[in-house]
């Protein structure tokens, strides 16, 4: 089949099946149907791509990870083989790490083309894009094999063909007779693979008393009367009938097409309500989750976007939309820059479920909404009989591992604002990387970005705790000459934060943290409590929490807490710190080996985080280990070369550490100076 047997000189074709012409004109089939559902799936993706592992769980649902990436592979060398990078083809699969985009000329392919028609409001377009559906998406694939993966796609796009034809009727009397045509085409199509279609009568009714043709008008009247209460017992709905309601002379009524005119495909700026949000806070709304099981799962799809939308409100750093204003997009083909603009959002969460005998597998990404880059995704799998333990447990991971991503996302987004317009919000976030940096380097980095940003904003909370944390850091790692003076100063801006972050979890993180170092484990913990009462899912909140424990001699309960951190945030910019405090925790018990070889994990992934070390030579040398204990400890003291036992042991959260004496003693047997 030629790209010109259907009007139009096109490549791609999902419409009403799925047709593909080579570079050389040729009608092409590939040597496998995975490998035409992949395809057709990275066509629907468009410039935001998919990930090569959402392809290979989207059509290798049963298969393990790798013989399901395998198969993607020779999937990919097929539609490869057609395309070959080095053709001067307008058809390309790139790959930027794990996301596969397809590129493409909007020309080339149906549905992108539609879809630029559709957002027109001149009638040519629409005409244009009313004959570019000449039937339902991948048209009657049988629906197994992955195929039941592009069923909501299909919703969508039939939706959006019936809100073209009704507004194209609409539109017909102020065209002409070619857009009047492809109208009526539309119409007879989509009517022909559902009767019960009212717009497409609806626009019948409007092409026939246009043409001054009454009774034809009637009798499609009758006919969708008919079909509505045979099909569906229900009666037409007020716009149709109201298209007969006055006495049919064959004279089109404007007024009408004004009154009746359908709503828009997505909620507009002015039909949604959006409050305000504050500068600081990163704004996210989580789409309705695309069901790819059985419509009996719907509930359950709805339940887990409302959950995860109530447990992401509790993150008070994010400025949530309602969950009644993200599903009027249900069902939908949207592009998320869409979304972005209409609900005024940064960032988009979707998702999708699928069901799989009693095993229930969810998967979720974060998107930027105006690069459409995916920011973050994972996958959780469950047993339908715990289907709500299962619902909350996810809501709770993805916000806190959501929590990391955004937060990352806006660094980003700081790095490349120019420095004559940074405010005080950009420069708290050109100051995170610093405190995860763990070195007194990148400590004294931060310290000078958030004076500068309390500078800017003498009143902002946030910027106050974040420097009480760096300077307590400081003091803790002995990276000052003047520890009480340094003390002294973090928790005077405890002080100063203190009533400007009743509202902010993260800021009162900040300030528990650096009192607990300043040796006040009992105020530390008000302040932790409390940012975990406005957010029980903040990751950096539990890992303070479990230090608290460590300093209160609670091993087993500061491990849980620990555990709970780095499951809600497996890949956050802290998990070596939570890491590190499982060790912590094992030492406490006596367990010097097994916290040893956290530790050492730490400083080979880590390795400029300097105290990590300190920890691996003492618990090394604790477990008998001398080899790893004076590597580690001469490594400690490269980095840190005034470093002394004294000064360690005087710091007044180290005199709260209940094995204090065993840690002096395996710094010592390590090589560690005294003095």
């Amino acid at each position: 089949m030629t790209a010109g047997n259907k009007g139009f000189p096109m490549r791609v074709r999902l419409f009403g099946g799925f047709d593909l012409v080579s570079p050389q004109g040729q009608a092409v089939r590939f040597s496998t149907r995975k490998a035409t559902l992949v395809f057709a799936a990275l066509v629907l993706a468009g410039k935001k791509g998919r990930t090569r592992e959402a392809l290979a769980e989207a059509f290798w649902p049963d298969r393990g990870g790798t013989q399901a990436r395998n198969s993607l592979r020779q999937a990919l060398v097929d539609i490869r083989r057609v395309f070959p990078s080095g053709n001067r083809s307008a058809i390309l699969i790139t790959s930027d790490n794990d996301n596969l985009v397809l590129t493409a000329s909007n020309d080339d392919v149906d549905v992108w083309l539609f879809d630029q028609k559709t957002s027109a409001n001149d009638t040519a377009a629409l005409a244009f894009a009313a004959d570019l559906y000449v039937g339902d998406l991948l048209g009657a694939e049988p629906a197994s094999d992955g195929v039941e993966w592009f069923a909501p796609y299909r919703m969508g796009y039939r939706r959006a063909a019936l809100e073209l034809v009704e507004r194209l009727s609409l539109a017909a009397p102020r065209g002409g007779l070619l857009e009047e045509l492809a109208c009526e085409r539309l119409a007879e199509r989509l009517l022909k693979t559902d009767p019960s279609a009212e717009e497409a009568h609806r626009a019948l009714i409007r092409i026939y008393l246009n043409r001054g043709k009454a009774n034809a008008a009637l009798r499609q009247y009758l006919l969708c009367q008919e079909v509505l209460r045979r099909d569906l017992g229900v009666e037409p709905e007020q716009a149709t009938r109201a298209l007969l309601s006055r006495q049919i002379d064959g004279t089109p009524d404007q007024n009408l097409a004004a009154a009746y005119s359908p709503a828009p495909a997505v909620p507009t700026q002015a039909s949604i309500s959006v409050p305000r949000r504050r500068r600081d806070q990163p704004s996210i709304v989580v789409m309705p989750f695309d069901n790819l099981s059985g419509e009996d799962d719907g509930y359950f799809v709805d339940g887990v976007v409302e959950e995860i939308t109530a447990a992401l409100s509790r993150v008070r750093d994010f400025f949530v939309i309602a969950r009644q204003s993200a599903f009027v997009y249900k069902g939908r083909f949207i592009d998320v820059r869409e979304v972005g603009e209409e609900l005024g959002v940064a960032y988009v969460v979707e998702g999708t479920v699928r069901r799989g005998g009693s095993r229930l597998r969810i998967s979720v990404q974060l998107v930027d909404a105006r690069s459409r880059n995916q920011l973050w995704s994972d996958r959780y799998e469950g047993d339908t009989s715990e289907l709500f333990a299962f619902q909350d447990r996810i809501a709770a991971q993805v916000a806190g591992a959501l929590h990391p991503a955004v937060r990352l996302a806006e660094i980003e987004a700081a790095r490349s604002t120019l420095p004559a317009d940074l405010d005080a919000y950009d420069l708290v976030m050109r100051a995170f990387p610093k405190l995860w940096g763990q070195n007194s380097d990148s400590m004294k980095e931060a310290v000078a970005i958030l004076r500068q940003a309390i500078v800017l904003d003498p009143n902002y909370g946030r910027a106050h705790a974040l420097l009480a944390w760096c300077l307590a850091l400081s003091a803790q790692y002995l990276w000052t000459d003047d520890i009480a003076g340094t003390i002294a100063a973090a928790l005077d801006e405890v002080e100063k934060a203190t009533g400007l972050i009743d509202n902010d979890p993260t800021a009162l993180t900040a300030c528990g943290s650096a009192a607990g170092l300043a040796g006040d484990t009992e105020k530390g913990l008000t302040f932790i409590k409390a940012a975990l009462s406005l957010d029980p899912n903040n990751a950096w909140a539990w890992n303070r929490f479990g230090w608290a424990g460590i300093y209160q001699n609670e091993p087993e309960d500061a491990r849980a807490r620990f555990e709970r951190a780095m499951a809600l945030s497996p890949l956050d910019p802290f998990a070596f710190n939570m890491s590190m405090g499982v060790g912590a925790t094992l030492s406490l018990e006596g367990r010097w080996k097994e916290a040893a070889e956290i530790a050492k994990d730490v400083v080979t992934r880590h390795p400029n985080v300097t105290w990590a070390y300190r920890m691996l030579a003492s618990w090394s040398a604790l477990a008998d280990d001398l080899a790893t204990a004076r590597w580690a400890a001469r490594r400690f003291l490269e980095l840190q070369p005034d470093f002394t036992i004294a000064r360690h042991a005087a710091l007044p959260v180290s005199r709260r550490l209940p094995h204090l004496q065993d840690v002096i003693a395996g710094l010592i047997r390590a090589g560690v100076p005294e003095k």
